[in-house]
Formats: C-alpha cells, structure tokens, sequence
C-alpha cells in the first residue's frame, strides 16, 4: 500500500504545474527549465541590456504568471489536505462506533489496535489519493527563488533604462538650453545692430515732409541701395559685354549744320544752346563760388551750392579729356536712344514721347528708385549740334543738350517726383599733326569734355544727401561713359 501511494504521487507530479510544457512564456527568455536547473539566478534576457521597457514587461509578466501557478497550486495542496483531514474525521469517528460492536480479530487471533489502525487511514488515506497532492517542495522553492531573481533582475535592468533615458534627456535639455542662450544672444545682438541701422517700412520712414529718418540713416539707406544696384549693373554689364553690338554710322551722320525751326520747342533750344555756348565753357577753377571736389587724372569735379526753399539746386561742372575719341562720337553715344541702355545704369525705363527732328527728340525717362527716396522721372528735350568755330585757330565743338519741357501727353503722375533738369555735354576735338604724311590715327586724337548738370529734384531728400550721392555719382558715370566710347569706338573709322 505505501508503495503505490508514492508512486501515484509521483505520477500526479508529473502531469501537474512541475512540467515544462504547461508554462506560458509571453515571448520572454526565460523558462521554467532554466529557472528550476539552479545553473542561474538571473533571465537571460536581464543581461542584454538592448531590450525595451515593453520587453521586460512582457518578462514580468512571465514572471507573475509562474508564481501565480504556484500560489494556486500551494492553494490547492492546503484546500486537499484540509479536505483530507475532515474526511479522515469521519472515518475514524465510523470506525471506532464500529470496533465498539464488532471487535476485529487477526488472522493470528489477535485484536487490532483502534489507534494504530486509525492513524494509519490518516496519514495514507486511500480514498482521498485522487488529485494533485504530490508536490516537490525542493523544486518549487528553487523555481521561486529563480523567479523572485529574475523579477529584481528585471526591474533593475528597467530602472537602468529609465536612468539612461533621463541621462539622455538631461543631455539634450542641456543641449537645448545652450542653444537658446546662443539664440537669445545672437538676438540680442540682431536688435542692437537694427537700432543702430534701422530697416524702416512705411511711409513714415520713406521720403517725405514729415520722414522720421535722420540723415545720416537716409544716407547710409540710400549708399547701400546704390551699392547693390552697381553689383547689379556690373554682372548686366558683363553679360552686355558677351553678347556687344557694334553699330557703325557714316562720317556723315549729324554732319549738316541746318536745323529743322519749325517744331514747338525750337526757340527754348535756340536759348539753350546759346547759353551753354556762353557760359558753360568758362574756366571756373579760379572762381571763388565754385568747388573743387573730386580729382581723378584728367578730370576735375565742380560744385556751386545753391539752394531754393530748402532744395538743393548745386549746379555741377565736370571737365575731362579722354584720348582716342572725338566729341562728334562722345556726343553721338550720348544722344542716340539706341545706346542708352548700354551706358546709362539709373534709367528703369525710357521712351521717345516725339520726334521733333532728326536731330531733335522729346524722352520720357523713369530713374531706378533708391528707398528710401521716392521715385522720380523726367521729361525732357533732347538736342544734338555741331557748332562751327568762328576762329580757324579754335576746334568745332559738338554739343547735346537735354532740358526739362511739359507734354500733354505725359503729365506727373503720383507715383513719381517729377524732377527738372538742364544738362549739356559739350566737347571739342584736338588733334596732334602726325609726322609727315602719315595718316591720323585714334592715337593723334584727344577730346575735351565739359559736362554741366543743373538738377531740381524736387521732394523731400537731405540736402547734405543729394549733395554726397552727387558728389560719388557723378565723377562715377563720366568714367563709365567715356570708357564706355572707347571701347565702341577702338575699331571703328574715326568721325569728325
């Protein structure tokens, strides 16, 4: 009898929670085999350190799972023996009722002990040997122990991800709070430079009456428009250079002195042309009112100051001598429309309004606006003339002028300032006798240029303003200009 008891015993232990296949592993590494063998106290899967928190969780899960089995089955163990124990009351209380009636005999003739045999049912009673009461006591201590390990294993190895993500995380906040200090400096610094220079919108801070612009802030706002236009103008250049047109014209363009009289402006042209003739060829360098502000070689910059309720009106004088030109092709180039765009960097746009003759026409001309000033255009009569000498020892002198005129067809408009101008490029021919017969060359030949500009801008711009932008502009197109000539010119018949 004992035998057997063992043996089903057994038989229970090995189909009960003790075997292996009735664990549930949520995908985790561990296994009740590994965990029961005693070789390690720890899962496999706390030593790799690469496995998310979602991983590891799935691992406790396992874990609980086992010592829930085990719990149930320690519940079980208890609720049979407790079951076994009030069976086995009865039993005996059966059993004594019955040996008081019906003493038992041996097969020898002897008595059973009550007791003995009493305490015999109980501890093997064979009624109650169905069920799961075979437990390894040894086996299930070691699996709890390897599981209560894995689970601190685990919620170490958590707690070392945690503490890695928040060493991270400090990291990239102190990442963050570094570069909004650089941020915030380099603010800073942006807001200081933007009240030293202040970019102005608006018409507050445009040209006008009531302009909160001080200046020396229009004049650097004004420099630095010029500037980019000329980096604009220089790489437009370069590409007109590429593709250059040479327009050739006979020595006798523009050679007739007889001029068409009878269109509407011929009387102001008359006047004009008298004028300059008069008094724009006066050598002024000893001239107290005239200044001297710009020299570079040949050429020499004048300025008078003038002003007119409050606008300035300076007149400029300009003289120059540029070698291998004469003044019939300087004057050429600068009256001919065809080439206007060629030389000319501050025009937007130009068009011929009237034809008043061959030699005389009316322009409409829109300038580039430099912010902050407003913008401004032109209406003007242009006039081309060759002046002969009335002393045979004194050169001809070619002479364009451009005035001011209105046109009904071309009122002010109010999008730009209407300015005023009188400009004359008056320019005479020298040329030096070759050595005996040999023909003139472009090498014998030097032009002498006076170039006067009277401007009314019109408007509201500074006057120590106009008077600076003047004073750079100036000198800087009569160079781009003459060069401009010699460069048309270099290969071309010389015309007189």
């Amino acid at each position: 009898m004992l035998e057997f008891y063992f043996l089903f015993i057994f038989e229970q232990a090995e189909s009960g929670y003790g075997s292996e296949s009735s664990l549930r592993r949520h995908g985790s590494l561990l296994s009740l085999t590994s965990a029961a063998s005693g070789l390690s106290t720890t899962s496999a899967s706390s030593c790799k350190k690469g496995y998310s928190l979602r991983e590891k969780l799935a691992e406790m899960e396992t874990f609980r799972d086992i010592l829930c089995r085990q719990v149930d089955t320690l519940q079980k163990y208890f609720d049979n023996c407790a079951d076994a124990d009030s069976k086995d009351e009865l039993h005996r209380d059966k059993v004594s009722e019955d040996e008081e009636d019906f003493p038992t005999l041996r097969p020898d003739g002897d008595y059973l002990l009550n007791n003995n045999n009493s305490s015999k049912e109980k501890l093997f009673p064979v009624d109650n040997l169905k069920g799961p009461l075979g437990i390894d006591f040894k086996g299930e201590a070691i699996t709890f122990k390897a599981t209560t390990a894995g689970i601190l294993s685990t919620l170490s190895h958590c707690i070392d991800i945690l503490v890695k993500g928040e060493e991270s995380w400090q990291r990239r906040l102190d990442k963050e709070i570094e570069r909004r200090k650089r941020t915030e400096d380099a603010y800073k610094a942006a807001v200081t430079e933007l009240k030293k220079k202040p970019h102005y919108g608006g018409p507050d801070y445009e040209e006008g009456p009531n302009s909160l612009i001080n200046e020396e802030e229009f004049f650097d706002a004004v420099e630095a428009a010029l500037d980019k236009h000329d980096q604009i103008e220089e790489q437009s250049q370069a590409e007109r250079s590429r593709a250059s047109r040479r327009i050739s014209f006979t020595p006798d363009t523009y050679s007739s002195i007889m001029y068409n009289t009878s269109h509407l402006f011929c009387s102001q042209v008359e006047e004009m042309v008298q004028s300059h003739m008069n008094y724009s060829l006066q050598d002024v360098g000893g001239d107290a009112n005239w200044q001297l502000v710009v020299e570079e070689g040949d050429m020499k910059v004048y300025r008078r100051e003038v002003e007119e309720n409050g606008i300035v009106l300076d007149p400029l004088k300009a003289t120059h001598a540029v070698r291998g030109v004469t003044g019939h092709e300087v004057c050429h180039y600068f009256w001919d429309t065809a080439f206007r765009n060629d030389w000319e960097t501050t025009v937007e746009s130009f068009q011929v309004v009237e034809t008043l003759s061959d030699k005389a026409v009316i322009i409409h001309q829109t300038h580039k606006r430099v912010w902050p000033a407003s913008q401004r255009d032109v209406l003007y009569v242009s006039v081309i003339r060759k002046i002969l000498s009335t002393n045979e020892n004194d050169p001809d002198t070619w002479l364009v002028c451009n005035f001011s005129v209105d046109h009904d067809g071309y009122p002010p408009s109010a999008r730009c300032i209407r300015a005023k101008i009188n400009v004359a490029m008056i320019c005479q021919t020298l040329i030096s006798p070759p050595e005996g017969d040999k023909k003139i060359t472009r090498d014998n030949i030097l032009c002498k240029i006076t170039y006067v500009a009277n401007v009314n801008p019109g408007g509201w711009v500074p006057a120590s303003v106009l008077r600076a932008v003047a004073k750079r502009e100036y000198p800087k197109f009569l160079k781009r200009f003459t060069s401009y000539v010699q460069e048309k010119t270099s290969d071309a018949v010389v015309l007189f």
